[in-house]
């Protein structure tokens, strides 16, 4: 057995002391939203509340959970986000494997403009114009549609396709596999790290999503759970304005109605994360490596 150093042992010491740092750090501020949503709007208003619930209270919960429009509107999430995170990977897919081809006719021209696309935009009227007049206002396609393909997640995949060996491509080839073949059996199989690393990218920005909704939809059985969250904050924050006359449980909600949203937004990302985090993991890291 190796004897470690006094420097050693020292660097050690300092490096479990730092990550736990890092750690408390990091989860600090999540901590303290799930206090707050369980805490009393006395102890709240009085800024007593750190780490753990104080005058326990599920108030805000209850007045949330028990209108039936929240179980719709959660409901609508479920369907956007797998949809649009369903459109968006086969869209981000197929473009990202043909602009990896260095054969591809135009490909310079093509990323030219999946660059431009990073740095400009058509603004937030001619986009509502043309949501309008193609006649999706109102339906789900006017969130899933407009942002179908993140130019960040097209350039990560295609630098992935790229990366890897040309030889399986042409073994493949000689099988007689075509370009279709080629994808679906040889490329993506793969390529699962990256495109689970993907996929939850898609997945949390589609979850945490409400814009598009507020801007294309007045219909509140279409609205994602996000927006009826945000509504909800805001007819809390004009409550508190008022406190003088409104009820005990009005002041309760307006109290911690912003950690409650958190927290019932967050929770099912952080339920699936510990299913994918393997793969999460080893898709971050590529690139970082080279053989």
């Amino acid at each position: 057995m190796i004897k470690k150093s006094k420097s050693y042992r020292l660097f050690q010491s300092f490096n479990i002391l730092f990550m736990l740092l890092v750690i408390a750090v990091t989860l600090y501020p999540f901590i303290y939203v799930v206090a707050q949503s369980f805490s009393s709007e006395h102890y709240i208003n009085a800024g007593k509340v750190f780490f753990l619930p104080k005058g326990l209270n599920i108030d805000t919960y209850k007045e949330v959970m028990k209108q039936q429009d929240f179980w719709i509107n959660y409901k609508n999430t479920v369907i956007y986000t797998v949809v649009a995170t369903a459109i968006s990977m086969f869209m981000t897919t197929i473009f990202a494997y043909a602009l990896s081809k260095k054969r591809l006719k135009a490909r310079g021209f093509f990323l030219a403009i999946v660059v431009f696309t990073m740095f400009f935009n058509g603004g937030l009227i001619p986009n509502y114009l043309l949501v309008k007049y193609l006649g999706m206002r109102n339906t789900i396609w006017s969130v899933v549609i407009p942002g179908a393909i993140s130019t960040w997640n097209l350039l990560i995949m295609k630098s992935f396709f790229e990366s890897m060996p040309n030889e399986l491509e042409e073994a493949a080839s000689v099988d007689g596999l075509n370009t279709y073949g080629i994808l679906i059996r040889i490329i993506l199989p793969l390529s699962l790290p990256i495109l689970t690393t993907i996929t939850l990218f898609y997945a949390v920005g589609n979850w945490n999503s409400w814009f598009g909704a507020f801007l294309y939809m007045d219909k509140k059985d279409m609205f994602p759970v996000q927006l009826y969250l945000r509504n909800i904050i805001a007819g809390a924050s004009a409550t508190s304005v008022n406190q003088g006359t409104d009820t005990d449980a009005q002041q309760q909600v307006a109290a911690n109605i912003k950690s409650v949203s958190i927290v019932l937004t967050v929770l099912p990302i952080i339920c699936i994360y510990p299913f994918i985090q393997k793969y999460f993991v080893t898709g971050v890291m590529i690139g970082s490596v080279k053989g």
